[in-house]
């Protein structure tokens, strides 16, 4: 069974994969031929939500979709759901994690705490939830450091230190890294629910 990833992002399709990996699922991402979904929501779980209905409309397929990106507590949440765009210019990871440092200069290691928020959602406009989404969260609490450290991942994380790791989400091995995220909390409640789902749906 085929479960579209609402993204062009290859390093997210095969995280996911790797996280959603013991359904029996077997997980592409979009076509270049799809057209764009305009993120306009003000929330993270909005944006998932519509890029996964309109996606699944359009195709008539399963569609996960995320949104993600990391809220910054000195910043008043920045850069939130702007994440990917921080910078202006959509996924430079150089330049939005040279504006998170510019933006955090001159605010005191303590006062750094940061988050990764991940919001999953599920939809089927041909099976039982019709033209309702399942929606999930997780969440992964650190700090920002003044330097990146690490060349593994993607994003923000070089930047990102795990409450009570020493190591940035870079430097961890996919493994590693995937058992502690943001995306995998918000997968493995996914999981769930979709091991369930996928019975019904059979």
């Amino acid at each position: 069974m085929k479960l579209v990833v609402a993204t062009r992002n290859a390093g997210k399709v095969r995280e996911l994969d790797r996280l959603l990996g013991g359904l029996g699922l077997e997980l592409v991402g979009l076509d270049p031929s799809v057209p764009d979904v305009v993120e306009d929501a003000d929330t993270f779980e909005g944006n998932a939500e519509k890029k996964a209905m309109e996606v699944a409309r359009r195709l008539g397929a399963m569609v996960v979709a995320d949104d993600s990106g990391l809220v910054v507590d000195a910043l008043g949440g920045a850069p939130g759901i702007f994440s990917a765009r921080y910078a202006g210019t959509h996924g430079d990871d150089q330049a939005n994690n040279d504006k998170l440092l510019r933006e955090l200069e001159a605010v005191p290691d303590a006062d750094r705490t940061a988050r990764f928020v991940c919001a999953l959602a599920f939809a089927d406009p041909d099976g039982p939830l019709g033209a309702r989404c399942h929606v999930v969260r997780g969440t992964i609490e650190g700090t920002i450091l003044r330097a990146p450290r690490g060349d593994g991942g993607f994003g923000y994380d070089p930047l990102f230190l795990p409450l009570g790791e020493t190591r940035t989400t870079a430097e961890m091995p996919p493994a590693e890294k995937n058992a502690i995220s943001h995306r995998a909390e918000a997968a493995r409640a996914l999981g769930a629910f979709l091991t369930a789902y996928l019975e019904e749906r059979r």
